[in-house]
């Protein structure tokens, strides 16, 4: 194989990095009835005690993150060094990446907020991927005073 000639990606692979890329999509636009929808099956593990369900993570991520006129937290997750793994036969898999969070507002430059981790599980059930679980650990902090309501949890 030439170094030009490139294997299509596994299909398992694709639809866990399109699961990753959409909660990224879902907390920028600040749709949290989304995240509710796409963490359904899941428990969310965070700085706080996890959470399980549609309904409360849905209402954790309304508790805890600020949103501004524009129906936004002002942010943007980049999610990088994404490593999968996944068992065919069982029908799950694993993954873990970084994610750097970026924000902006008027009075605010861009600048980066939150560096961390994200290790994920996930199922394969009736054909289609999901996650079983999120877990994040945050290991740099900036600024997050525009970004965490005052009673939410700080990382």
């Amino acid at each position: 194989m030439s170094s030009s000639t490139r294997m299509p990606a596994d299909p398992s692979h694709r639809a866990i990095e399109n699961l990753i890329a959409r909660y990224a999509e879902l907390v920028d636009d600040g749709d949290f009835t989304g995240l509710g929808a796409l963490l359904a099956d899941a428990t969310f593990v965070g700085s706080g005690q996890p959470v399980s369900g549609c309904e409360a993570i849905e209402k954790m991520f309304r508790e805890t993150l600020i949103v501004y006129a524009d129906g936004t937290p002002r942010t943007q997750h980049v999610t990088t060094n994404i490593a999968i793994e996944v068992d065919e036969q069982a029908g799950t898999a694993t993954s873990r990446s970084y994610v750097t969070v970026l924000q902006a507002l008027p009075d605010l430059p861009l600048q980066p907020i939150v560096g961390g981790r994200y290790y994920d599980r996930f199922e394969c059930r009736d054909g289609r991927w999901r996650f079983l679980e999120r877990r994040v650990r945050i290991n740099l902090v900036g600024d997050v005073s525009r970004h965490l309501r005052p009673t939410a949890a700080r990382p």
